[in-house]
């Protein structure tokens, strides 16, 4: 197959900034993808509904002239998000989910959850309200090896949340093991998980191929390639409980080439072309669209897209760099070439 249109693809975990690094990378996801769920770690973090708005406003004003994207907003758990918060998000049509970063665990996560009992509350309201939890899920303590840290999540956290605060929908973000495939797969159809290019592609090798590898570098962890392929046979699998969520986090150069270089991959620039190699080369290109256009808005009790994206077998350059405002950036696979090419045909 060389040729193939799909549903106009939405991604369910994207980060863009702000300020002019905002207005650098929103229209790299608009050109292709109709919606967004935005994360809500700025500094200061989104935590309130009249943040959000506003934050959304900015979001809009970056995306290019004329486009019809959408960014679905999200709102940033604390040990002190009450009920109120969670009511008032879950009233108004921009706000789509709570996020639940564990303090520590990533960019900008310091006014994370520090533990889960802290928030009882607010999960009790975020399922009365039916609003779903988004959960990057890793234990931070520093006595848990690095690549265990979303298996001891699961065992410690997430299996007890999803049976002590049924019916809440969670979303188990950019999943990287072979434990989080299976926990997803056992659990009931209101658990679902997104899975990133980079897992997909690249396993742990690829932070030390060559030498230190910063621009691989990205939380959770690139993990074992039994764990790599356990997320490509769930990615493939037509499971409605996967789906795409580039987790593409833009960082200037200088940032990730540093003594204490930061987390995070940016994928958003050829972001579909990626997915489309990936399923193109374990052989299933038939379930490509079900993955990146379809299972996530049912998932979000939203109405699939109308418009089209065309995938074409055609080699796509990557640059080496990017501009970031006044900075740059190092994308995903950066100066090699992509199998595939996406066009948009029509909007929605």
């Amino acid at each position: 197959m060389d040729q193939l249109e799909i549903t106009r693809p939405d991604d369910w975990h994207l980060h863009v900034r702000d300020g002019a690094a905002l207005k650098a990378v929103v229209p790299e996801t608009a050109r292709i993808f109709r919606r967004a769920i935005i994360m809500p770690n700025l500094t200061p973090p989104v935590t309130t509904v009249a943040q959000a708005e506003a934050y959304r406003d900015r979001v809009l004003a970056a995306s290019p002239a004329g486009s019809d994207f959408q960014p679905l907003m999200t709102l940033y758990l604390t040990d002190n998000t009450d009920e109120e918060t969670v009511s008032a998000a879950a009233a108004h049509p921009d706000i789509h989910a709570f996020k639940l970063y564990p303090a520590g665990a990533t960019t900008n996560s310091d006014a994370g959850v520090t533990d889960i009992r802290h928030i009882r509350g607010a999960l009790d309201a975020m399922a009365d309200h039916d609003i779903p939890l988004l959960v990057h899920g890793e234990v931070t303590r520093p006595d848990v090896d690095f690549f265990d840290r979303e298996k001891r999540f699961i065992d410690e956290t997430l299996t007890q949340v999803v049976e002590d605060f049924a019916p809440l929908r969670v979303v188990f973000e950019h999943i990287t093991t072979r434990e989080a495939v299976a926990f997803v797969e056992s659990a009931p159809n209101r658990v679902a998980a997104t899975i990133t290019p980079q897992h997909l592609m690249e396993n742990r090798n690829a932070l030390f191929r060559g030498g230190l590898r910063p621009h691989h570098f990205c939380l959770p962890v690139l993990k074992r390639e039994e764990d790599r392929q356990a997320l490509l046979e769930a990615a493939t699998s037509g499971s409605p409980q996967f789906f795409l969520g580039t987790d593409s986090a833009p960082h200037p150069k200088g940032a990730k080439e540093s003594a204490c270089g930061c987390a995070g991959i940016y994928s958003a620039h050829t972001a579909l072309e990626l997915y489309a190699e990936i399923f193109d080369a374990a052989g299933c290109l038939e379930q490509l669209e079900a993955f990146a256009s379809h299972n996530g808005s049912d998932f979000y009790r939203l109405p699939r897209n109308r418009g089209r994206v065309r995938l074409e077998r055609k080699e796509k350059p990557v640059p080496a760099e990017l501009p970031l405002g006044e900075e740059i950036i190092v994308p995903f696979r950066a100066g090699e070439s992509l199998a595939w090419t996406a066009t948009p045909l029509e909007s929605a």
